[in-house]
């Protein structure tokens, strides 16, 4: 998963990062509010670590931009900070934080609260590694896709960035949440290559109205996977 961490004690957050990237997530630190801001105006983000006290935004600016901005899906929101009154506590978790805690707090809690919070925010079937959406299965194991039951090839990037764009089903991904997670970079790569993984996916499971879902890009961000009702189908 992809964690911002807003928190301007670089110690902290490099605690922090350290932590849950032990844990399997890649995380991206960020001192001022504003910044964070900023990079959420372009890029996704699966869940947000703030400190309320941040230079030029506070995390409760933040959290309440968040709030009013992105509506198309509940981004989990922690916030971890040293102010433990319960009159804090309140006004933060009425604002739309998910969890708060307070610092210090260890690693093992702290990766045991975020994991929690995920899987809620995210549930999945623990105990099967097949993915189901609607008429749409991916066996993580078997790395093997089918489409109303029958197996469809897929490359090893096509089914990471098609078992991605499901699990963020009606939500904007950006590019750099896709190269993150299919292709473990932070950099760019040619933007053609992306393209075309995009068209083959459309092409090899059917991704189009007709079909009920619409993989459209967004332009100067990235892509959307939406389930559309037949009847928008032009």
């Amino acid at each position: 998963m992809r964690i911002a961490v807003l928190d301007d004690d670089q110690a902290q957050t490099d605690f922090v990062s350290q932590t849950l990237t032990a844990a399997g997530h890649t995380c991206y630190a960020f001192r001022e509010g504003k910044a964070l801001k900023k990079r959420l105006q372009r890029e996704t983000f699966d869940l947000l670590v703030l400190d309320w006290n941040v230079p030029d935004m506070s995390g409760e600016e933040v959290l309440k931009w968040v709030r009013a901005n992105q509506v198309e899906h509940r981004l989990p929101i922690i916030f971890m900070t040293s102010r433990d009154d319960e009159a804090g506590i309140t006004q933060i978790l009425n604002a739309g934080a998910d969890d708060y805690v307070v610092k210090p707090v260890s690693g093992p809690i702290l990766r045991a609260r975020i994991g929690s919070l995920l899987r809620r925010a995210y549930p999945v079937n623990s105990e099967s590694s097949v993915r189901e959406f609607d008429n749409y299965k991916f066996d993580v194991n078997l790395k093997q896709a089918y489409v109303d039951d029958k197996p469809v090839s897929l490359t090893q990037k096509e089914f990471e960035l098609a078992l991605l764009l499901f699990q963020h089903l009606d939500r904007p991904l950006s590019r750099a949440h896709i190269l993150d997670l299919v292709w473990k970079q932070a950099t760019d790569i040619p933007s053609r290559t992306m393209d075309t993984h995009i068209s083959m996916l459309r092409t090899k499971l059917g991704l189009r109205p007709e079909n009920g879902y619409r993989l459209a890009p967004i332009y100067g961000y990235g892509y959307r996977l939406e389930r559309i009702a037949l009847g928008e189908a032009e």
